[in-house]
């Protein structure tokens, strides 16, 4: 859990990731989506929904140390440029972020806010989004090929970078009905149906983004990775604000 936690948020030493620590990520994913859920429900008690939504969103920021925000930016100038596959990995090592990634990064966030800024508090909702990503996040890590020949999320891998990664079926399983169980239990404890369609719109949105990674990269990398998590969590807090 330690190296969980170490790699999804700022907090504690910094270690070098490891594929025990995926099993992990639905838990940690959890309460870091119920630490920010908490801070907007205070928050809210506080300020407006609008500047509630905006404390909440910084809140996500630092307890992630804004890795997968970089990781969204950096999936946004790599995926949706018109480039060749290696220039399409070269530009998302690059640490400078060009017009798609700032344009991607803009919609996202503002998607967010007015989710956020349109509904009422919902921290176990949250936590039940938070932990769907970073479970998608573990998932294709275990079933997804590496796109890169070596890099940050190799270390994940069971196997070498750059093919197919070691599958544990039995790891796999756990990791599914953990993440499963936990996610659709915040859920529908926070909001009934309401919760449990945003997790499954959360799901699909994260998927939608590995897809695509997929058809474009020949894999996942480390910052399709975390676009997939916030897009998906995006989608599902829409879902969530909706009205039914």
């Amino acid at each position: 859990m330690r190296r969980a936690v170490a790699f999804l948020t700022p907090l504690g030493r910094s270690t070098v990731p490891s594929s025990a620590a995926l099993g992990w990520f639905p838990v940690v994913g959890a309460a870091i989506g119920l630490a920010v859920g908490g801070v907007w429900w205070l928050a809210g008690r506080v300020w407006h929904p609008a500047a509630a939504a905006g404390v909440a969103l910084v809140a996500d920021a630092v307890l992630t140390g804004g890795l997968h925000l970089d990781g969204l930016a950096d999936s946004g100038d790599g995926l949706l440029a018109p480039l060749a596959r290696q220039r399409r990995l070269e530009v998302m090592a690059d640490p400078a972020v060009g017009a798609f990634g700032v344009a991607t990064l803009v919609v996202v966030v503002v998607a967010r806010f007015a989710a956020l800024a349109s509904t009422a508090a919902a921290p176990l909702v949250v936590g039940a989004l938070w932990c769907a990503s970073r479970t998608v996040m573990a998932v294709v890590t275990r079933t997804v090929p590496y796109a890169r020949p070596a890099g940050l999320a190799s270390a994940f891998l069971g196997t070498s970078a750059g093919g197919a990664p070691g599958r544990s079926r039995p790891r796999l399983a756990v990791l599914l009905g953990v993440g499963t169980v936990l996610a659709v239990g915040l859920a529908t404890a926070g909001k009934g149906s309401h919760g449990a369609a945003a997790v499954a719109a959360d799901v699909a949105a994260a998927a939608g983004v590995v897809a695509l990674a997929y058809r474009r990269l020949g894999g996942f990398t480390g910052d399709v990775l975390g676009a997939a998590g916030v897009v998906g969590e995006t989608v599902g807090l829409l879902v969530l604000a909706a009205r039914w």
